[in-house]
C-alpha cells in the first residue's frame, strides 16, 4: 500500500493541484476474511481543480454521506477493533451500514513513531426506520 500512496499523492502534486484532504484507504473486503492477494481496496486523496484519469489513476467525486466515526491511534494493524467496535455501535443504536470502511491517515509512519499514528476509521450509515 504504501507503493501506492505514494503514487496517488505524486500523481496530485506532479498536477500541480492542491490536496486539501488527508490520504484515505477504503477497503471492500477484509484482511481477515481474504488473503492479501485477494484484498480489494483503493486509495485516494481530495484536491481542489479539475483533473483527468491516467493510467492507474481515476477520477472519483464522493457524494455528501453520514458516517460513524472513531479515532485509532497506533499501528495500523491494529485498527481492527475499532471497525468491530464502530459496527456493533451501528447495529445497536439502529444504524444500517451502507457502505465500505474507509480509513483516514492523519499522519504518517514517516512523520512519527507507530504508536503515535492517527487513523480515522469511517463507516457509512443511515438511519433505520
Amino acid at each position: 500500500m504504501p507503493e501506492y500512496i505514494e503514487e496517488v499523492a505524486g500523481w496530485v502534486i506532479g498536477k500541480g493541484l492542491q490536496m486539501t484532504g488527508r490520504v484515505y484507504g477504503t477497503y471492500y473486503n477484509s484482511p481477515d476474511e481474504v488473503s492479501e492477494e485477494e484484498l480489494r481496496y483503493e486509495i485516494g486523496v481530495s484536491f481542489a481543480g479539475e483533473a483527468e484519469p491516467e493510467g492507474n489513476i481515476k477520477i472519483k467525486e464522493l457524494p455528501p454521506m453520514i458516517v460513524l466515526a472513531a479515532l485509532h491511534q497506533g499501528p495500523y494493524t491494529e485498527v481492527g477493533p475499532v471497525i468491530q467496535g464502530i459496527v456493533e455501535h451501528a447495529l445497536q443504536n439502529s444504524y444500517e451500514i451502507t457502505g465500505p470502511v474507509t480509513e483516514v491517515y492523519l499522519n504518517s509512519p514517516m512523520e512519527v513513531d507507530e504508536s503515535e499514528l492517527l487513523t480515522e476509521v469511517q463507516i457509512p450509515v443511515k438511519r433505520r426506520g
